[in-house]
């Protein structure tokens, strides 16, 4: 964003995209460059007067795992739109800091009295699925529709089939899919799977939702495979599992592949499983090599259900579970960071449950804080526990 021109400064539409670029990629230190510069190319003032810049840098810290300095930005602007209190409502929730995102929420529909939308819904419903709070989602649904006049779209449908399926209550769930005013999508067939998954809810019940999300046509039916092929795996049903990986391979469909970026000294690094082109990879091993030794000596034990797609073999299901791309990351971050830096994380897919126990573990082991953004939520790692209280 350094000008060619000294005539010619950054206009609003300008640097929004900049640090949208930057909130994308996850990229903090890069972010940070910019606010720099912005700071410097319009003065202090006259970024704080501007709403938009100010609605972008909350996102931008929002969404690169630095909440507090996402909160910083907002309490100090001067003046606030209703997209203001949307991006903060919804980068609390997204941090697990879910009191303080309906906090908010309420001090802006009563104390500021700004009406909220079907976005701010939308945050306010996914702070209520991150928290597991059942009844304040009931409540702030039926707000929505009846205090507000707002229609539900399909993501408040799916905000709320994912705050009850994920509390064991998947006949509820189910009851709100039947009352939709729109055709549900696979999200929520495979938020029901999910669910079905985790409370072990039975191999009938996995399987009818299993058919159900692949009856919706999209790109994800790898993904409901995997899903239906754990619910196998927690079963112990491992013929089926390999019929499932058999299925996978005629029709053609692959499991996504995953990947986990990290970003050091303004670069970023990208790891997939297994990697070995990273320049330090020789260093990364060794380093995992000891990160798995301190595990064990820790009574770390894999959870194989999480390595369903590989064959049968338990030392293989562990081998492949120690490499997945995060623990590759984690490991070059352990090797690179600033002593005392929390490792910031970004990851394409959701964080198996064996990756989020080991990652509790290290926190702990070396003393260390790790900040993993995945394709719901953040998880704050730190002194052995995690900010999401072992609830995603």
């Amino acid at each position: 964003m350094q000008r060619d021109r000294p005539d010619l400064a950054p206009d609003a539409y300008t640097v929004q995209s900049v640090l949208g670029a930057c909130a994308g990629a996850g990229a903090l230190s890069l972010g940070l460059y910019a606010h720099a510069l912005l700071l410097r190319e319009l003065g202090g003032a006259a970024v704080s007067r501007d709403v938009l810049i100010n609605n972008s840098l909350v996102d931008l810290y929002g969404k690169c795992g630095a909440v507090e300095f996402a909160r910083q930005v907002f309490d100090r602007m001067p003046a606030r739109d209703l997209a203001s209190w949307n991006a903060m409502v919804l980068a609390l929730a997204n941090h697990g800091r879910v009191r303080d995102s309906l906090d908010l929420f309420d001090r802006m529909t009563q104390a500021e009295g700004l009406a909220p939308n079907a976005i701010t819904f939308v945050a306010v419903l996914s702070a209520c699925s991150h928290g597991g709070l059942v009844e304040e989602g009931r409540r702030y649904f039926a707000a929505m529709v009846g205090e507000y006049g707002i229609r539900p779209r399909i993501e408040h449908y799916g905000c709320m089939v994912d705050i009850l399926a994920r509390a064991g209550l998947i006949e509820e769930a189910l009851d709100v899919v039947a009352g939709m005013n729109c055709r549900p999508d696979s999200i929520i067939w495979r938020s029901l799977l999910d669910a079905c998954c985790k409370r072990n809810a039975g191999l009938e019940l996995s399987e009818a939702m299993a058919k159900l999300a692949l009856d919706v046509p999209d790109d994800a039916v790898s993904g409901v495979y995997v899903l239906l092929s754990r619910v196998y795996a927690s079963a112990q049903r491992w013929n089926d599992v390999g019929m499932i990986r058999r299925l996978m391979s005629e029709e053609g469909f692959k499991k996504e592949p995953g990947f986990s970026s990290i970003e050091m000294a303004g670069s970023l690094h990208q790891f997939v499983a297994g990697d070995t082109s990273h320049p330090q990879s020789e260093e990364i091993y060794e380093k995992l090599d000891e990160i798995q030794q301190r595990l064990a000596s820790a009574g770390y034990k894999p959870d194989l259900s999480e390595a369903p797609m590989v064959a049968d073999i338990d030392h293989t299901k562990g081998a492949t579970l120690r490499l997945h791309s995060e623990r590759l990351a984690i490991s070059f971050g352990l090797l690179n960071a600033t002593p005392g830096a929390p490792i910031r994380i970004l990851k394409n897919l959701r964080v198996c449950k064996d990756c989020h126990t080991i990652s509790k573990l290290i926190s702990k082991l070396y003393d260390v804080e790790i900040i993993v953004r995945d394709r719901i939520r953040f998880h704050h790692f730190k002194d052995g526990s995690c900010s999401c209280k072992d609830y995603w």
